[in-house]
């Protein structure tokens, strides 16, 4: 079965929306994907004038509670480079997700 951590996040203000964007893409991610448990990431933002968070989908082998139990463990132990353009409020939420079904749209 596959599964993904999913994590919504913020930036800490509209301002440093680039600052999260390139520290994103270009250090936290590859430091979590380093972690065991952890296969690669995709990172969506938002692409409506709404807003909302950004989604990362960590793609997931093995324990899937390991894998985050891991990011939490290295997060603890200050193995993480986390960056103050994060915001904390509201805190990121993560969610392990298990893929129930992929359906891709045959070829004419």
């Amino acid at each position: 079965m596959k599964h993904y951590l999913l994590v919504e996040s913020y930036p800490s203000h509209p301002e440093r929306l680039e600052e999260f964007n390139k520290w994103y893409d270009e250090v936290h991610i590859p430091e979590v994907v380093a972690l065991d448990g952890f296969v690669g990431a995709t990172r969506l933002s938002p692409a409506d004038a709404d807003g909302g968070p950004s989604v990362t989908l960590y793609e997931l082998e093995g324990d899937p509670a390991a894998a985050k139990a891991n990011v939490h463990a290295a997060a603890a132990a200050k193995q993480l480079n986390m960056s103050d353009s994060l915001s904390y409020g509201p805190i990121p939420k993560m969610r392990i997700m298990e893929v129930k079904s992929e359906y891709v749209k045959p070829r004419s």
